[in-house]
């Protein structure tokens, strides 16, 4: 089995690769070529979201990959700005129609909070119930095979658990070493809920990081090999962004297993100077 034949099971019975791509800050006239580049090299999972301007690029590159489009796995995030059910169906068309692959095989809610309020102290509970009802009929019409949630913190998957009626299938939330949400990583796998880490190399803040460097040098990996390798044995899908394909190829070379006792050393590293990438989320503004 290779690195991308490896999956997850979500709560529907559908399969995700665990090793994705993703596309964020990779320009819509840019990704058609690095999806096709990152699927010739084997990716069968790409990400995507409207608030990364690029989901026309990625339905392009996903039609003129050469693979048949049941091969492929394609995620995509309903804008942190519809909190209301008419201008989230409208959004979610909008997806539909500017990937232009047929169907959207998982979308989630980005945040539960628009971006310029992210973590503010209101969760727009109603909202984004509202909004889970759209992303719901999208799914019972089959214009979307799973739908899940990104950011959300335990409250937020309570009240969809409570008040919706199809449960999430994902959690996308931020995740790596010296950043790692175990206690949400736990209530989300307790809750038969996947967990998919973005940004496992913390922003490219982790590059040079002397414990974790050398702990890539005892198992003759590079420092962005060994973070994601940290998330999969986290048990989650990993989302590395790279529009580079020498990198893609490099982030897929995971043919080692971390130790026990190395995964409990790399968990106990607490903190990670983001420093000019402190600013998040990036489309807040703040």
């Amino acid at each position: 089995m290779t690195i991308f034949e490896q999956t997850l099971t979500v709560n529907n019975g559908n399969r995700i690769s665990q090793l994705g791509l993703g596309t964020w800050e990779i320009a819509d006239d840019k990704v058609a070529e690095a999806v096709r580049q990152a699927i010739k090299l084997g990716y069968r999972h790409i990400d995507t979201a409207q608030d990364y301007f690029n989901e026309a690029g990625v339905g392009e590159g996903i039609r003129t990959s050469g693979v048949v489009r049941e091969e492929l796995f394609v995620t995509t995030k309903l804008s942190a700005a519809h909190k209301d059910y008419d201008s989230a169906c409208a959004a979610i068309e909008g997806s539909l129609a500017k990937l232009n692959i047929d169907y959207i095989d998982l979308m989630i809610i980005h945040a539960p909070q628009p971006w310029a309020n992210f973590r503010n102290g209101e969760h727009y509970f109603e909202g984004n119930l509202e909004a889970w009802r759209a992303l719901e009929d999208f799914y019972q019409a089959g214009k979307i095979k799973a739908i899940g949630v990104s950011n959300f913190e335990v409250v937020d998957l309570e009240n969809i658990l409570n008040n919706g009626k199809v449960k999430p299938a994902v959690n996308q939330v931020l995740c790596h070493i010296g950043n790692t949400p175990f206690e949400l990583i736990d209530f989300c796998q307790q809750h038969d809920i996947v967990v998919e880490a973005y940004s496992p190399i913390a922003h490219g803040a982790i590059i040079g990081h002397p414990a974790i460097q050398a702990m890539a040098e005892k198992y003759g990996v590079s420092l962005p090999q060994l973070c994601i390798k940290y998330d999969m044995q986290l048990n989650t899908v990993v989302l590395p962004k790279t529009a580079n394909p020498d990198h893609m190829a490099s982030n897929a070379e995971l043919d080692f297993t971390i130790t026990d006792v190395d995964m409990e050393t790399l968990k106990a590293i607490d903190s990670i100077d983001y420093g000019q990438a402190s600013v998040f989320p990036v489309f807040s503004g703040k």
